[in-house]
């Protein structure tokens, strides 16, 4: 078994706590992302289960083991870092090797595992080059095949994408949660894009101010945000939410309200479930951004921006005023404090 375990896990610096009794767990095999905005505590939770950070309080487990005060080196697990981490004067294949080296694995068996592993990740026509002859994406190959000679089962991966451009970004999630299944590895993945999070995990650990917010699959995240900070965090864009004593009393009548709605609160309606109507909330159009196959509009209702998202090329222009609406079981129900109804 190769599950981790986090369970109360706390840090701080001082009367700072960055992280704050934190508790999941990862099951074998999966792919589990810690997604939340800059400063949350995400790759400081990381680094304390890779033992680069110390633990204030509360308990680590890697493979049922309490790791907790164990050595880095001690934990079984491989580690892929957001700079990629490789020596400017080593080439691709010394760099894959490296870490072989120091556990002074045979020659012979080094080399088998780095053409495995140079394969694997389409490294094998470049072993001899050094890595200032390497595109992002090549480098960022060369730090994977160093987790698969390895043999850990157990990969933890911070922000190892974010220095790539968006095109390069897609296909490199592909080939790391195919890489992931295809080696049977679990992974634990620090992000703050909501995309990567959505695409990629199994499950999803959503942070802020050191805290967690809401644990789930993508499909719980979009379906059922614990709360508006979860709702405007998860989407593109992300759920529009109204609040209640912003929609005049005139305009309540003319829009679909589930039961339980009062008029205190707020609605929270995703820009992909509105649509143009003859008779429903007023609004504006401030702006239009063609996507090719959709249009996303900005719309002011009473000085509030809401977004709208169109499978298909608009003929509106800025300025417009219209009336949209949703259906009923579109909408999400929050409380005066927040929470999902």
């Amino acid at each position: 078994m190769t599950n981790v375990t986090i369970k109360n896990v706390s840090k701080s610096w001082g009367d700072v706590k960055a992280v704050n009794e934190v508790s999941f767990s990862v099951p074998e095999k999966t792919f589990t992302v810690l997604l939340g905005p800059s400063g949350c505590g995400k790759s400081t939770l990381l680094r304390m289960v890779c033992g680069l950070e110390e633990v204030s309080s509360g308990t680590i487990s890697i493979a049922d083991q309490d790791v907790t005060y164990k050595e880095a080196s001690d934990r079984g697990i491989s580690m892929v870092f957001q700079s990629y981490a490789l020596f400017p004067h080593l080439s691709v294949k010394e760099n894959i090797q490296f870490g072989l080296k120091v556990r002074k694995v045979p020659a012979s068996e080094r080399e088998k595992l780095t053409d495995n592993a140079a394969r694997i990740v389409g490294l094998t026509d470049l072993l001899d080059r050094k890595p200032a002859n390497l595109s992002g994406g090549q480098r960022q190959r060369v730090a994977l095949a160093r987790t698969i000679v390895s043999e850990q089962t157990v990969c933890l991966m911070d922000e190892p994408l974010s220095n790539l451009d968006s095109k390069l970004r897609a296909e490199m999630r592909d080939e790391i949660r195919d890489l992931q299944q295809r080696l049977g590895l679990t992974v634990i993945y620090v992000t703050h894009d909501q995309i990567e999070a959505m695409s990629m995990a199994d499950q999803i650990v959503l942070l802020d101010k050191g805290s967690v917010i809401q644990i789930g699959t993508p499909q719980e995240f979009y379906e059922s945000p614990a709360n508006e900070f979860v709702a405007k965090f998860i989407g593109t864009p992300p759920m529009n939410v109204i609040y209640a004593n912003d929609i005049p009393e005139s305009d309540l009548q003319k829009i679909p309200l589930p039961k339980g709605f009062k008029n205190t609160g707020s609605i929270g309606i995703r820009p992909e479930h509105l649509f143009i109507s003859e008779n429903g909330l007023s609004v504006e159009v401030t702006s239009i951004e063609y996507l090719g196959g959709e249009s996303v509009m900005r719309l002011n209702h009473g000085g509030k921006e809401i977004s709208m998202r169109l499978t298909n090329q608009t003929n509106l222009q800025r300025g417009d005023k219209l009336f949209i609406s949703w259906k009923e079981e579109d909408v999400h129900l929050f409380n005066d404090e927040q929470q999902r109804l």
